[in-house]
């Protein structure tokens, strides 16, 4: 069949790649606007280095900050990969940028949150942290999506936390912007976490800690259980 074709030469093209993670979501449930039209979507993850990860265990480093930026890199050359192979077989797609400024600082929210379409794809949950959270890497990966009509064969959507009783991010957390409260499909981010909060305390830790002026900081990544696993596997 043609999906199963899309589908193996995207999985081992993207992987081969540098892809940690690939999976195809359904999108009908997000707003037409946000996903463009477009009903379905591939979701990739990159992880991010267990070592540089490890280091950040007590605040941002720019070893971080360069990991960040090169997985960024990395993501908007697997997107644009992802969507050349789409529209060669004859189908629409439209890769995202992995970090984009395009977003509402009213509310810090994007068009179409990576995180989203990986939620639908069934890579993850969205954790205490706001982040995605995966069995394979916690929160230790960046994600980019590229919409299509493509009729893809879809993940299961994971419409609830894993967290559980968990709360190392929101305890080590410099900002205080997790709640603790747990996700589910439909809450608002800012019924759980401050995001507000994170950036203005992520914005002057790293300022602080490595004189680098941009916002990034990582801690609640390299506290999740999750991550921890996957480094001790890794090292």
């Amino acid at each position: 069949m043609k999906a199963d074709t899309i589908v193996s030469e995207l999985t081992g093209t993207l992987r081969s790649g540098g892809a940690a993670l690939v999976g195809f979501a359904d999108m009908h449930e997000v707003p037409a606007d946000a996903r463009l039209g477009l009903p379905r979507a591939v979701s990739i993850a990159v992880a991010l280095n267990p070592a540089i990860i490890a280091g950040i265990v007590g605040g941002p480093t720019a070893e971080y900050y360069g990991e960040y930026v090169r997985a960024n890199a990395l993501l908007d050359a697997l997107g644009v990969t992802a969507a050349g192979i789409l529209q060669r077989h004859g189908y629409q797609a439209q890769a995202a940028s992995a970090t984009t400024s395009h977003y509402d600082r009213a509310t810090l929210v994007t068009r179409l949150p990576h995180k989203t379409a990986a939620t639908r794809a069934g890579l993850g949950w969205i954790g205490k942290c706001a982040l995605l959270v995966t069995t394979d890497f916690g929160p230790a990966v960046r994600l980019t999506t590229v919409l299509t009509d493509a009729p893809l064969p879809c993940g299961q959507p994971v419409n609830d936390s894993g967290c559980g009783a968990c709360a190392a991010c929101v305890e080590v957390c410099p900002g205080h912007a997790p709640s603790g409260r747990q996700w589910r499909l439909g809450l608002a981010r800012a019924d759980f976490f401050d995001a507000f909060a994170c950036e203005k305390a992520a914005h002057s830790l790293a300022l602080q800690r490595t004189g680098i002026d941009h916002t990034f900081c990582g801690m609640c990544i390299a506290a999740c259980p999750w991550t921890q696993a996957y480094i001790r596997q890794a090292m």
